[in-house]
Protein backbone atom coordinates (compact mmCIF):
# COMPACT_ATOMS: atom_id res chain seq x y z
CA UNK A 1 0.00 0.00 0.00
CA UNK A 2 0.59 3.59 -1.00
CA UNK A 3 -0.16 6.54 1.00
CA UNK A 4 0.66 10.16 0.47
CA UNK A 5 -0.11 13.62 1.82
CA UNK A 6 0.90 17.12 2.46
CA UNK A 7 0.41 18.62 5.76
CA UNK A 8 0.66 22.55 5.49
CA UNK A 9 3.04 24.30 8.17
CA UNK A 10 3.22 27.73 7.14
CA UNK A 11 0.44 29.60 4.76
CA UNK A 12 1.78 33.84 4.25
CA UNK A 13 -2.33 33.87 3.41
CA UNK A 14 -3.60 32.34 6.68
CA UNK A 15 -2.34 34.33 10.04
CA UNK A 16 -3.82 31.77 12.28
CA UNK A 17 -1.02 29.31 11.81
CA UNK A 18 1.63 29.84 14.15
CA UNK A 19 4.21 30.39 11.83
CA UNK A 20 7.40 27.73 12.22
CA UNK A 21 11.08 28.49 10.32
CA UNK A 22 12.60 25.22 8.19
CA UNK A 23 15.04 25.19 10.87
CA UNK A 24 12.77 23.95 13.68
CA UNK A 25 10.22 21.88 11.54
CA UNK A 26 13.67 20.28 10.32
CA UNK A 27 14.92 19.77 14.46
CA UNK A 28 11.29 18.31 15.48
CA UNK A 29 11.49 15.69 13.05
CA UNK A 30 15.51 15.01 14.03
CA UNK A 31 14.21 15.16 17.71
CA UNK A 32 11.27 12.58 16.46
CA UNK A 33 13.87 10.00 15.70
CA UNK A 34 15.97 10.79 19.02
CA UNK A 35 13.17 10.72 21.58
CA UNK A 36 10.07 9.02 19.48
CA UNK A 37 8.33 8.67 23.17
CA UNK A 38 7.62 12.09 22.77
CA UNK A 39 5.34 11.59 19.61
CA UNK A 40 4.36 8.14 18.99
CA UNK A 41 1.90 6.81 21.24
CA UNK A 42 2.48 3.22 22.77
CA UNK A 43 5.92 3.54 22.44
CA UNK A 44 7.30 2.09 26.24
CA UNK A 45 10.77 3.02 25.00
CA UNK A 46 13.79 3.66 21.91
CA UNK A 47 17.00 2.66 21.87
CA UNK A 48 19.45 4.02 19.27
CA UNK A 49 22.03 1.32 18.89
CA UNK A 50 24.24 2.32 15.74
CA UNK A 51 24.75 5.70 14.29
CA UNK A 52 26.34 6.64 10.82
CA UNK A 53 26.76 10.07 9.36
CA UNK A 54 23.38 10.13 7.99
CA UNK A 55 21.66 7.47 9.82
CA UNK A 56 20.28 5.94 12.79
CA UNK A 57 19.21 2.25 13.33
CA UNK A 58 17.04 1.89 16.17
CA UNK A 59 14.94 -0.52 18.60
CA UNK A 60 11.57 0.18 19.47
CA UNK A 61 9.87 -1.01 22.28
CA UNK A 62 5.75 -1.87 22.28
CA UNK A 63 5.48 -4.05 25.10
CA UNK A 64 6.70 -6.98 24.56
CA UNK A 65 7.15 -6.17 20.66
CA UNK A 66 10.30 -4.98 19.57
CA UNK A 67 10.63 -3.18 15.82
CA UNK A 68 14.40 -2.26 14.77
CA UNK A 69 14.42 0.44 11.91
CA UNK A 70 17.02 2.63 10.08
CA UNK A 71 16.18 6.29 9.58
CA UNK A 72 17.86 8.16 7.07
CA UNK A 73 18.49 12.08 7.08
CA UNK A 74 18.52 14.19 3.73
CA UNK A 75 19.79 17.21 6.18
CA UNK A 76 16.96 19.75 6.45
CA UNK A 77 15.43 17.82 3.47
CA UNK A 78 13.70 14.72 4.73
CA UNK A 79 13.90 11.93 7.23
CA UNK A 80 13.14 8.54 6.10
CA UNK A 81 12.37 5.80 8.08
CA UNK A 82 13.19 1.89 7.26
CA UNK A 83 11.26 -1.17 8.64
CA UNK A 84 11.52 -4.49 7.96
CA UNK A 85 8.32 -6.64 7.90
CA UNK A 86 7.88 -8.56 11.08
CA UNK A 87 4.95 -10.79 12.61
CA UNK A 88 3.74 -7.72 14.91
CA UNK A 89 4.87 -4.86 11.87
CA UNK A 90 3.95 -4.72 8.08
CA UNK A 91 7.06 -2.83 7.50
CA UNK A 92 7.76 -0.69 4.47
CA UNK A 93 9.29 2.88 4.37
CA UNK A 94 7.67 6.48 5.77
CA UNK A 95 9.67 9.59 4.31
CA UNK A 96 8.79 13.13 5.57
CA UNK A 97 9.94 15.86 3.43
CA UNK A 98 9.87 19.02 4.04
CA UNK A 99 8.66 21.31 0.98
CA UNK A 100 9.01 25.25 0.45
CA UNK A 101 6.69 25.59 -2.48
CA UNK A 102 6.91 29.56 -2.55
CA UNK A 103 7.81 32.72 -0.15
CA UNK A 104 6.89 32.05 3.28
CA UNK A 105 5.11 28.77 3.12
CA UNK A 106 6.46 25.32 4.09
CA UNK A 107 4.88 21.88 3.66
CA UNK A 108 5.59 18.46 4.91
CA UNK A 109 4.95 15.57 2.91
CA UNK A 110 4.47 12.17 4.34
CA UNK A 111 4.85 8.87 1.93
CA UNK A 112 4.02 5.99 3.39
CA UNK A 113 5.19 2.69 1.34
CA UNK A 114 4.22 -0.66 3.32
CA UNK A 115 3.77 -4.16 2.28
CA UNK A 116 0.42 -4.25 3.40
CA UNK A 117 -2.18 -4.51 0.37
CA UNK A 118 -4.44 -1.88 -0.31
CA UNK A 119 -7.17 -4.56 -0.89
CA UNK A 120 -7.64 -7.90 0.77
CA UNK A 121 -8.19 -10.70 -1.10
CA UNK A 122 -12.27 -9.91 -1.29
CA UNK A 123 -11.40 -6.81 -2.74
CA UNK A 124 -12.02 -4.60 0.21
CA UNK A 125 -10.24 -1.83 1.09
CA UNK A 126 -12.01 -0.70 4.11
CA UNK A 127 -9.09 -1.99 6.45
CA UNK A 128 -6.22 -0.17 4.14
CA UNK A 129 -8.83 2.81 4.46
CA UNK A 130 -8.78 2.69 8.70
CA UNK A 131 -4.55 2.43 8.28
CA UNK A 132 -4.66 5.48 6.05
CA UNK A 133 -6.72 7.40 8.11
CA UNK A 134 -4.76 6.46 11.28
CA UNK A 135 -1.68 7.31 9.75
CA UNK A 136 -2.69 11.04 8.43
CA UNK A 137 -4.03 11.61 12.39
CA UNK A 138 -0.59 10.55 13.49
CA UNK A 139 1.01 13.21 11.05
CA UNK A 140 -1.04 15.60 11.94
CA UNK A 141 -0.52 14.87 15.89
CA UNK A 142 3.53 14.95 14.79
CA UNK A 143 2.92 18.50 13.75
CA UNK A 144 0.75 19.36 17.07
CA UNK A 145 3.65 17.96 18.58
CA UNK A 146 6.45 20.08 16.39
CA UNK A 147 4.65 23.06 16.99
CA UNK A 148 4.09 22.49 21.17
CA UNK A 149 8.27 21.92 21.36
CA UNK A 150 8.96 25.42 19.17
CA UNK A 151 6.44 27.13 21.50
CA UNK A 152 8.57 26.11 24.32
CA UNK A 153 11.63 27.62 22.52
CA UNK A 154 13.07 23.99 22.80
CA UNK A 155 13.61 23.65 18.72
CA UNK A 156 15.40 27.18 18.32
Amino acid sequence: MRFEHLVEINDPRNIQLDTLTPEQLWQGLVLRTAEPELFVMGLDRAEIVERGGDYVVRLLHFGKAIIRDRVVFVPRRQVRYETAATAEHAGGTLTMAIETPGPGALLLRFVYETTMPAIDESGDDRYAEIVKSAYHEADIDTVRKIRELAATGRLG
